[in-house]
């Protein structure tokens, strides 16, 4: 360190020597300078709360190492409750505000223990494992945010589940203490086992200002409508007892009882109704020879007979689910899970997630009072109908019940639904088993929030084994502009189709699926490979089309694209004498359909014809190869109340070159079958859908005598 005196080979350094007490004075400088940077920095991005310090994290979630916050005993309690809250009146949405994503951001406050001023904690347990699966699930959501200032929703650390294990005064005063609570505000509270002795309230008895409360025993009497959600009450037998899913269908027992400790009552007219059924009904009770606990738990007995519990369930068709001290009960999961449909018998009950799911589907409910009539309300029950409840039965908890992840993210989702119902989950996507995406594509009844993903048309070919007749329609379908795709459904089993080869070369990919079975109905499946909105389905066999009526028909049906677009128009017509509706194809200016052997739709009326197709239209319509166009006008004329549109002044498809003679449209049946398919789908509808209208789209100018190039769509075919 002495540079000073430090010679080179070019002579003496330049630096001259510093005194020592000046050198000190320059380091001590220099220090406190660098210091005051380094302090500045930390106070510029240190956190300046515990709030935002300490996020909710995977090494945070045990209670013992959670800071400890004492409660004095003059800390304010929240008032009880308001019981006219409603999501415009105790909910702040703009919180939420908008984001692409139409999803609320929800912060789990820090873990903290709580305790009184003698250091007694508020709750005996702590964080149950329970609520501790159910903070997990929200935290590993798209739900979650870790940034309190962009939170729609908080949901707090402290487990109020079980109010048996809880201090009601002192978990009233750790919920005031959270920084953000502002009267409960936007707070969201999860309880399942409300109320204590005597009384059992069916809402959670601690004090909670205007907090939104998830519940698991609400009544008519305690529940917010539109505000509250009624939870299920977990059942734990459902992640220790694993039961394979079983086949719909008839049963050992038509009606089982497997609750323990109802009132005498209820059991007495149980016990009546057995005498008088006999071994239709099992009625089981607590094993009082079984000394573990644990072990009796899980079993049930009647006279001596053990049975596994929940196991048997499985072995019922119905299953009595009673109201007991509470009316929430954990026995609703296990029969749910047992694919067995539940008989609910607790009035004023709120069933679980019911703002959003039909429990008709899945559950039999019957007031309290009619118990003794419940074997002949159950008999009068159609057989086919009993399969479809078991079956919704065990989706429901597949979905909604297995699970306090299940449960947890259900409620957000249905939160989220009320703050974003331009985006909220249909009907069908809350009660129809997901036999299909159904993400993959838009309902064209509503106006779209963003553009479609892909432009121009897919082009589904239906074709058997006329090839000449089938590369000739390629050939033509390929010069229209706005053709993205050409689909060929190879609907012959027996002959495959020309190597690749073989095929006409086009400018746009040109796919062949090859199906399982000769359906008329495959022309409608919602294939994956199709991905644009707009579909033109056309037969092997329709040549005479132009590309400008082709491009004019896809132009029409942007501006309609709720409507079947098509260029063959049918009518039908009410026949006095037969008493019954006839199918038409002369020439008329009224049209009520439009065939598909050439027509445009959206793709989202193929997930309706092959899911959603009511009775057995779909099995007619393959069983008699015919009529899978006027099923298709049908379907799309109930759904949206609105005729099709005929484009283009073609009226009649006439196709002299084509050889094939054994069409099915020169069968001398076919308009007498045509007739019956009619009156077949109007009974099944249970009304006439199609709309008669007497409307025809032609491009502008193309009548007018003006030269062909300032026409749009010059070749256009006449009458």
């Amino acid at each position: 360190m002495y540079a000073s005196g430090k010679y080179t080979s070019r002579g003496p350094a330049l630096i001259p020597r510093m005194k020592t007490k000046h050198r000190i004075y320059y380091i001590t400088l220099f220090s406190v300078v660098l210091l005051g940077l380094i302090a500045t920095g930390m106070f510029q991005f240190w956190p300046h709360s515990i709030e935002s310090a300490a996020d909710w994290t995977l090494d945070k979630r045990s209670v013992h190492d959670a800071p400890l916050i004492r409660l004095p005993v003059s800390s304010p309690i929240p008032e009880r409750g308001d019981l006219s809250c409603r999501m415009h009146t105790c909910f702040d949405v703009y919180r939420c505000g908008y984001n692409p994503k139409n999803r609320i951001k929800v912060y789990i406050y820090p873990l903290q223990k709580f305790v009184d001023e003698l250091g007694v904690p508020i709750s005996s347990t702590g964080l149950s494992r329970e609520y501790n699966d159910l903070l997990s699930a929200i935290s590993d959501s798209d739900f979650y945010t870790d940034d309190v200032t962009r939170a729609c929703l908080f949901v707090p650390s402290v487990d109020v589940l079980n109010q048996n294990s809880l201090r009601i005064r002192e978990t009233a005063q750790a919920l005031a203490m959270l920084p953000r609570w502002d009267k409960g505000m936007n707070h969201l509270l999860f309880n399942m086992l409300p109320g204590g002795p005597p009384d059992y309230n069916t809402a959670l008895d601690v004090p909670r200002d205007r907090a939104l409360l998830a519940g698991g025993g609400f009544s008519t009497w305690t529940y917010r409508q539109g505000y509250d959600v009624s939870i299920p009450v977990y059942s734990p037998l459902s992640a220790d007892v694993e039961l394979p899913e079983r086949q719909p269908g008839p049963r050992r027992y038509f009606i089982l009882s497997s609750q323990t400790a109802i009132h005498r009552e209820y059991r007495a007219e149980l016990e009546r109704l057995k005498e008088e059924n006999g071994e239709a009904l099992l009625l089981l009770d607590k094993c009082s020879n079984l000394s573990q606990a644990a072990a009796s738990a899980r079993k049930r007995c009647y006279k001596g007979q053990v049975y596994d519990y929940p196991q048997i369930l499985q072995e019922s068709s119905f299953c009595v689910v009673l109201r007991g001290a509470r009316l929430g009960q954990a026995a609703l999961s296990d029969v749910l899970q047992a694919g067995c449909v539940p008989v609910i018998l607790a009035d004023s009950y709120i069933l679980p997630f019911s703002e959003v799911l039909d429990w008709k589907r899945a559950s039999v409910v019957i007031p309290e009072e009619k118990l003794s009539e419940m074997y002949t309300i159950l008999k009068s029950i159609p057989h086919r109908q009993v399969e479809e409840m078991q079956r919704q039965a065990r989706w429901f908890w597949e979905a909604y019940f297995s699970s306090m992840k299940a449960i947890g993210l259900t409620t957000l989702q249905i939160i989220n639904d009320r703050i974003y119902p331009y985006a909220a989950r249909t009907y069908e996507q809350w009660n129809n088993p997901p036999v299909v995406k159904w993400s993959s594509v838009n309902s064209p009844l509503f106006l779209p929030l963003i553009p479609p993903r892909a432009p121009g048309f897919t082009a589904v070919v239906l074709t058997y084994d006329r090839v000449e007749s089938l590369f000739r329609v390629i050939t033509e379908i390929s010069k229209v502009p706005s053709l993205a795709k050409l689909l060929v459904v190879w609907n012959n089993q027996n002959k495959s189709p020309p190597e690749e080869s073989l095929w006409p070369k086009i400018g746009v990919p040109l796919k062949v699926v090859r199906t399982k079975e000769n359906k008329l109905s495959n022309r409608f499946f919602p294939y994956d490979e199709i991905e644009t909105e707009a579909v033109l389905a056309i037969d092997d066999d329709i040549i005479m089309l132009t590309s400008d009526e082709l491009q004019f028909g896809y132009e029409v049906w942007r501006e309609f694209p709720d409507r079947l677009v098509g260029y063959p128009g049918r009518l039908h017509l009410w026949d006095h004498e037969m008493g019954k509706w006839k199918y038409e194809s002369e020439w008329t200016n009224e049209v009520s359909m439009v065939l598909t052997g050439a027509a445009f739709y959206h793709k989202y009326f193929n997930y309706l014809y092959t899911y959603k197709m009511p009775g057995d239209i779909k099995n007619w319509v393959d069983a008699h190869m015919n009529c899978e166009d006027i099923a298709m006008n049908f379907l799309v004329a109930n759904i949206t109340g609105k005729a099709p549109i005929k484009v283009t002044p073609r009226k009649k498809f006439k196709c002299p070159e084509c050889t094939a003679i054994d069409g099915l449209s020169l069968d001398q049946t076919h308009m007498v079958e045509r007739s019956e398919c009619i009156n077949k789908f109007a009974s099944v509808f249970g009304t006439m859908p199609l709309k008669v209208v007497e409307h025809r789209a032609d491009p502008v100018l193309y009548k007018d005598d003006f030269p062909e190039k300032l026409k749009s769509f010059p070749n256009i075919g006449s009458l």
